[in-house]
């Protein structure tokens, strides 16, 4: 083979050498790209929280963290608490970057696992007294998030200017949900002090008492309280019906108790609740500790009546509270 031959086999083996090498690195994906996996886990489905979840997620879309640089596995107990357990002990001992939980109950199983990712909690009413973290402003046990506790005080003046006919409240709530008692707690504490009202109680273990609950108070008071319970917003429907056949109005606690048929709340807004969490994991992501992301108390109100419930059980919305209220049909 003479010098020329020799010198078109080099260049062509030289050619084809790096056409493979470009056809390897062409199936293989960067690896200067990293994904972040985020978990969510919730006890039940409903529209609150489904607001709060897909708040959370719109809001992470908009600090950048596009599908290409973070994922969402979202899981839902479907109200049982056993099956809750399940998911979040596998979620637990996933190889995740962040875990986010909505609600009381599934943040307290979550942070009872100590898993090695962060927590960050939407819309949990009393963290302190539901342990997930034992100081507000110094948050420990690799947790933190929002508070959405409710103003029972101004609830209750709510119902003062609007049914001023009403002198007896029924507490309608779940004794299993510690941020249920907590409201109802903060809720009896007012109504005693100020002896406004007189309350009934009534006490649900299962979605299946909540019907014959409400109808045991409906036929007792004059307007029935319902606290952010997980197991009644679940029920809400059948309470809602229940307390217009009575001409009961039904106070609830968030945006989505009204929409569902509530009479009316002064609640936060569930979606700004799950975006404002979602600030709190980028500043994380960014680079501060969660110790130092303070859990907050998100104290934006608003104040929503039901048009066409307050039409059902005769009650007329007096024209100073439509002005700055939010109305649902």
């Amino acid at each position: 083979m003479n010098i020329t031959s020799i010198k078109k086999t080099l260049s062509l083996l030289l050619v084809l050498a790096a056409l493979s090498t470009l056809t390897a690195c062409a199936g293989k994906p960067a690896q200067n790209v990293t994904v972040l996996h985020v978990g969510i886990v919730q006890l039940v489905d409903n529209g609150a929280f489904t607001d709060m979840r897909e708040g959370f997620i719109a809001r992470m879309r908009e600090l950048g963290y596009s599908e290409d640089k973070m994922t969402f596995s979202y899981q839902n107990a479907q109200g049982d608490m056993s099956n809750l357990n399940s998911i979040c002990q596998n979620m637990a001992s996933e190889n995740l970057d962040v875990i986010v939980t909505i609600a009381t109950p599934p943040t307290q199983a979550m942070v009872n696992l100590a898993p090695k990712a962060p927590i960050f909690f939407i819309a949990v009413s009393n963290p302190v007294a539901a342990g997930v973290i034992t100081d507000m402003a110094k948050p420990d046990k690799n947790a933190t998030g929002t508070s959405n506790a409710i103003p029972v005080d101004e609830m209750f003046k709510l119902a003062a200017q609007v049914t001023p006919n009403v002198t007896s409240f029924g507490l309608l709530y779940n004794a299993g949900e510690v941020n249920s008692v907590s409201t109802v707690t903060a809720a009896k504490a007012y109504l005693e002090q100020t002896g406004s009202y007189t309350y009934e109680e009534a006490v649900v273990t299962a979605s299946s008492e909540v019907q014959q609950a409400a109808q045991a108070l409906a036929e007792k008071v004059d307007a029935i309280f319902v606290p952010n319970d997980s197991m009644i917003q679940s029920a809400l429907t059948q309470v809602v019906e229940v307390a217009n056949a009575a001409g009961v109005p039904v106070y609830g606690s968030s945006a989505v108790m009204v929409n569902t048929g509530a009479f009316a709340t002064i609640s936060i807004d569930d979606t700004v609740i799950g975006a404002r969490t979602a600030d709190m994991v980028h500043s994380y992501l960014g680079g501060t500790a969660v110790a130092d992301i303070p859990a907050v108390v998100i104290s934006d109100f608003v104040t929503l009546f039901h048009q066409g419930t307050a039409d059902a059980i005769g009650i007329k919305i007096p024209d100073s509270m439509l002005q700055n209220a939010v109305i649902v049909k």
